[in-house]
């Protein structure tokens, strides 16, 4: 066989390898999701927005966030616990039907509060706090939490994994300090965008940043 030849099969079977490996690689990125790290923020309700920044005011948006129609707000507020408070708090908008903070294990430390891990919503017997605006304050008997962890994802998406509304998968976490992260909870709606969001203590335990990937775990 002429050295043409050889070169020809070698260059074959490396084009092919290429080829095997990108459709792997592929296969194992259309089960994974990107990451979004969420700090310490806020959501305000048309009462308390009123209460914080003047009757009729309105959120400018400073930055469109990873779901669709949300967005950091320029807007901030301190929230103030019985131990201390906390400056400059993200309002994210827009607009909810009820108050919520959210806050990680340690900043409730430093406010004197004991944040549960909960549902974005599930209020029920959560702590108050105090929020200060430049136009006025509110105390709130409710509203602070600890987020749980979860993936927003779209109906044809969940389909296509198998996931339901609901339900609570495990993912991988790659990396030096990857981990295993059990009981993430899935969030199906059309409105959503494929992401997963976990909060600042949570990626500083696993060197992971906003545009990094977990990796979905096989049933």
């Amino acid at each position: 066989m002429d050295k043409e030849g050889i070169y020809s099969r070698e260059f074959v079977r490396k084009v092919t390898r290429l080829v095997v490996e990108a459709l792997q690689e592929q296969q194992r990125l259309e089960r994974s999701t990107p990451i979004g790290v969420s700090n310490r923020h806020i959501h305000l309700d048309r009462a308390d927005m009123d209460a914080l920044f003047g009757p009729g005011s309105e959120l400018t948006v400073k930055k469109m966030l990873g779901q669709p129609g949300q967005y950091a707000a320029e807007e901030t507020v301190t929230i103030r616990g019985p131990k201390g408070e906390l400056q400059r708090v993200r309002v994210l908008g827009p607009l909810r039907s009820e108050s919520q903070v959210e806050i990680s294990i340690a900043d409730g430390f430093t406010l004197g509060v004991k944040p549960p891990v909960r549902e974005s919503g599930q209020l029920e017997g959560t702590p108050g706090i105090e929020i200060i605006g430049p136009k006025g304050s509110v105390k709130k008997d409710r509203g602070v939490i600890a987020a749980l962890r979860h993936i927003h994802m779209t109906p044809e998406i969940a389909q296509r994994l198998g996931y339901k509304d609901g339900q609570y998968v495990q993912t991988k976490i790659e990396g030096l300090r990857g981990a295993l992260l059990c009981n993430v909870l899935i969030r199906v709606s059309d409105k959503y965008a494929l992401e997963m969001h976990i909060d600042v203590e949570e990626a500083n335990a696993l060197g992971v940043k906003t545009g990094d990937r977990a990796f979905f775990l096989e049933d």
